[in-house]
């Protein structure tokens, strides 16, 4: 049996070799032709189908693990593939193959008073790890997306989705062989060995430009407080839709389900409901009969209590848990300002949403309310890459600087100037 420090020279081993295949790899990446690129994306995409069979047997390993070590429904459902979800990995790589390439595109050009031409021009960032937990489709999108934008990706997915993220990781390899660009562009940490991700948040020796964790609460914190390179943050998705005085009711009750309970494990999931105290007196009792019908458990204040004598006392806890299930937290507040301050003390500016007829109101809403994500009359379940176009995302970025909301290929490109002169020369 290998001791504890073999096994961590192997890991060392492992991954500074990772990061010497990922720099090198980038710099073929980021100069490769758009359509190199998207063959080596449509070939992986093939590959998804054709392997639909392996890739569902490593996922049903990954999932009795799960089950075995007492996992919830919510969690499992994150872990699950099936054909119908398979098909929809496919499908994004063929989506991410037809969006336009953002390197080399010119933002923006002037020129100066002296003759001089400035551009500034997209340009890839260069190695980005990528870290996050349960979801195996991750390792598709972030993988496609990277390179998509001229980067190199190091993903280290959980071990709790290590085989399925394995099987899925073959077929973006042989996508890359397929158009002849280098294996080394999307690597797969090939161990659990949790000292692999502390590397990486370190550098690996300076290979990696940037780090993107996917996940939860402790996985955030520890890239947070130990990464040595930037960070694209993924906070955790403390969602709220406010239904206002003005609201149609018969919209806010079917955009509250949908929420609410389309899938409770994504980030975009309504965790707290909150309805105006001015509203029709119809409205709250049948936004919550409408949840307990549909078998969401509502935790909910003095006022929403009174409506049904299933709602269950909320306590100070319940506006700050992501739930990821079937549960959600109901609040009245003073109209669309209550709305406002509730979230700006309790959110995790992620996603919201205010459901009115109200421009007026609605457009305080947008304008107030600080998250990466806000939404007129629709559900929060869309606060997703895929829903916005960019093909799939790595994550819902909720920091302020470079990347905000879905972490798509622009969001993966920096840019640099290019200035082109006659000769010009600056007077002393």
């Amino acid at each position: 049996m290998k001791t504890s420090k073999t096994v961590s020279t192997e890991t060392t081993a492992q991954m500074q070799e990772i990061g010497r295949q990922a720099r090198a790899a980038q710099r073929a990446i980021a100069l490769a032709p758009s359509e190199t690129k998207a063959e080596a994306l449509l070939a992986a995409a093939t590959e998804m189908y054709d392997s639909m069979a392996l890739i569902i047997d490593a996922n049903t390993q990954d999932i009795e693990a799960a089950r075995a070590a007492g996992m919830t429904p919510a969690y499992i459902d994150r872990l699950a593939l099936d054909k119908k979800r398979i098909n929809a990995i496919g499908q994004g790589l063929e989506a991410i193959a037809a969006l336009p390439d953002p390197v080399g595109k010119v933002t923006e050009a002037w020129t100066r008073p002296n003759g001089m031409k400035i551009e500034r021009v997209r340009v890839p960032i260069g190695v980005v790890g990528i870290i996050f937990e349960s979801r195996p489709n991750v390792t598709a999108d972030a993988g496609a997306l990277c390179l998509k934008a001229g980067n190199a990706a190091i993903l280290r997915g959980g071990s709790d989705s290590f085989n399925s993220s394995r099987q899925i990781h073959a077929c973006i390899a042989k996508g890359l062989a397929a158009a002849g660009l280098p294996e080394g562009a999307v690597q797969l940490v090939p161990t659990t060995d949790r000292a692999a991700v502390g590397m990486m948040l370190k550098g690996l020796d300076g290979a990696i430009d940037v780090i993107v964790p996917r996940g939860g609460k402790s996985l955030v914190a520890r890239v947070q407080e130990e990464a040595r390179v930037p960070v694209f943050a993924h906070l955790e998705g403390l969602c709220h839709t406010y239904v206002d005085r003005d609201a149609n009711l018969d919209m806010a009750v079917g955009i509250v389900l949908n929420a609410k309970l389309r899938r409770t494990s994504v980030c975009g999931a309504t965790e707290t409901l909150l309805v105006d105290r001015g509203a029709p007196s119809a409205f709250l009792p049948k936004l919550v009969a409408g949840l307990l019908a549909a078998g969401c458990e509502v935790r909910g204040d003095d006022a929403t209590g009174k409506v049904d004598p299933r709602v269950k006392a909320a306590v100070e806890a319940d506006w700050t848990t992501e739930y990821l299930d079937a549960i959600i937290a109901v609040k009245v507040v003073d109209g669309v300002d209550g709305a406002i301050a509730h979230i700006g003390r309790y959110g995790s500016q992620h996603t919201d949403c205010i459901v009115t007829a109200n421009e007026t109101t609605a457009e305080r809403f947008l304008t107030h309310v600080d998250s990466a994500i806000v939404l007129h009359n629709a559900s929060t379940q869309f606060a997703d890459g895929g829903e916005f176009g960019f093909g799939a995302e790595i994550g819902i970025a909720t920091g302020r600087l470079h990347a905000r909301g879905p972490v798509g290929v622009d969001q993966l490109t920096t840019f640099k100037y290019v200035i082109r002169g006659t000769g010009q020369t600056r007077p002393g």
